[in-house]
């Protein structure tokens, strides 16, 4: 099994880690596992969220680490997000 790839996100917020995080895994082949770190006390709460409304999978807090970390796996059809809102599902294309 390959190495999870590593985020570090340091002490942003969630509506920037979320920004760093889609653009990542945008690039990931279906089924890699990200390791996102963050010192942001609300990640806990929005990133099982924006998983379930993307449909990426949430695997939870990853043991071991000096800060704070968790697990996401890439699927292969994702829900887009809005460009400028990634906690908000992408306008319906007609």
């Amino acid at each position: 099994m390959p190495e999870p790839v590593l985020i570090e996100g340091g002490d942003l917020g969630c509506a920037r880690l979320l920004v760093l995080l889609r653009a990542r895994v945008a690039e990931l082949a279906v089924g890699t596992v990200v390791h996102l770190s963050t010192s942001d006390p609300i990640a806990p709460i929005d990133l099982p969220v924006w998983c379930r409304m993307t449909g990426h999978e949430y695997l939870g807090t990853v043991a071991g680490t000096e800060v704070p970390t968790y697990a996401v796996r890439v699927v292969a059809a994702p829900t887009a997000t809005d460009p400028a809102n990634p906690w908000r599902r992408a306008a319906p294309q007609d």
